[in-house]
């Protein structure tokens, strides 16, 4: 979906497709038929967005074999979907039983992460639409924090100190930047990558991006801000984003998305609500603000494990709820995160970014009687969503393209 901001540029609103699990380029392909084309068709319109999630095995096969580009490219057209964003971040076995800790691999100190995305950065220089010049990748934010938390001079588990680990993410993405230049130069394409801060990383909330990216220098490198990640960090929407602003680093693309909130933690009929979205597949890092700070656990049932997390102040786990449709009493969503994280992005004289992505894809996760029962009402779902931001987008000044 495509929308005119008062200034006269185009703001992309695409939807995720990480919902739909697929490892190969016959699992995209089934994507765009089974879900995609069907979103499209609930909302009316001839043209629909997607953020495009390729598995390693599917960017592989499309960067290496350029008539399968072609045939992607021509699905997309035919089912009136386009192009314009990619998440990076899941690198494979995204829809397995368990991904948890498994989805921070390989990290941005191993190789493979460098070549995944350099994949992703020629596959969407190829997608995108003929009147559109510029794509969005996002990216896991360097690696899980304990993987640079050994002590001074110690070595991991694999030989490597953590400071010679940090000292080459930094470097591979550096070289990334490098590698980005080269293809623009030759597709005339640019395509920008965003590290996209979430709890528990390296890299947790936008103003620990700030150092990093900083001594990458490269605008070509950016931040992702997804809101529900934002909100579990209890980061201020107005107060991130000028602080970025304020050190000149680009906000590449954001995921609108909303995370699970608890008013009033202990109380037992909401440890209780809290217990029915502590599920097996996706880590729930949760979160409370304190006086000394914030604290928090890696996921929802450790939080709800005796007195591990304190429950004197609300509580925000890391868990995508539908935008739409926040749980009910006792919990809610932080959807208010969201809409001020969206006012100050593309609310104002110019637009912050121009690259929007509902990224909703924990609906199978969700508690058994809030799932969608079938492809016609996880498709119902989304087309909902999408309709709540287009919503949100035409009451602050855009217009919506056909």
């Amino acid at each position: 979906m495509r929308f005119r901001h008062p200034d006269g540029t185009t703001v992309h609103l695409a939807y995720c497709t990480n919902v739909h699990p697929a490892e190969t380029l016959e699992g995209v392909l089934a994507q765009l038929r089974d879900h995609c084309e069907p979103v499209r068709r609930r909302l009316g319109r001839d043209r629909l967005g997607i953020g495009l999630w390729l598995a390693r095995d599917a960017a592989h096969a499309l960067v290496t074999d350029p008539s399968a580009l072609r045939g992607l490219r021509t699905e997309l057209d035919r089912r009136g979907l386009e192009v314009v964003t990619i998440n990076g971040f899941p690198y494979q076995g995204f829809g397995a039983e368990e991904v948890k800790y498994r989805v921070y691999k390989p990290d941005w100190a191993d190789p493979e992460r460098l070549d995944h995305t350099t994949a992703l950065a020629r596959v969407l220089a190829g997608l995108l639409p003929d009147d559109v010049t510029e794509g969005s990748i996002s990216t896991l934010p360097l690696t899980w924090r304990t993987v640079l938390s050994a002590p001074p001079g110690s070595a991991r588990a694999d030989g490597t100190p953590a400071a010679e680990r940090a000292e080459t993410a930094r470097a591979r993405l550096a070289g990334l930047a490098e590698r980005l230049d080269a293809l623009a130069e030759l597709t005339g394409r640019s395509i920008r990558v965003g590290l996209e801060p979430e709890p528990g990383c390296v890299v947790e909330t936008t103003g620990d991006a700030i150092a990093p990216l900083t001594a990458i220098g490269h605008d070509r490198i950016g931040v992702c801000v997804d809101t529900c990640h934002l909100a579990t960090s209890f980061e201020d929407p107005h107060t991130a984003l000028d602080t970025l602003a304020g050190a000149g680093i680009p906000v590449v693309k954001s995921q609108l998305s909303a995370a699970l909130h608890a008013e009033h933690p202990h109380l037992p009929e909401v440890r209780a609500a809290l217990a029915a979205f502590d599920e097996p597949r996706f880590l729930h890092q949760t979160r409370t603000a304190t006086s000394a700070g914030l604290r928090g656990t890696d996921d929802l049932g450790e939080a709800l494990a005796g007195d591990t997390l304190p429950d004197a102040a609300p509580w925000r786990a890391h868990f995508h709820v539908p935008l739409h449709a926040a749980p009910d009493a006792p919990l809610t969503s932080t959807l208010p995160v969201l809409k001020a994280a969206l006012t100050r992005l593309v609310g104002g004289q110019h637009p912050i970014t121009h690259h929007l992505e509902v990224e909703t894809y924990t609906w199978q996760a969700l508690p058994p009687e809030l799932r969608p029962r079938g492809r016609a009402q996880l498709a119902d779902g989304i087309a909902a969503e999408l309709a709540l931001a287009r919503d949100l987008l035409t009451d602050l000044g855009l217009k919506e393209l056909p």
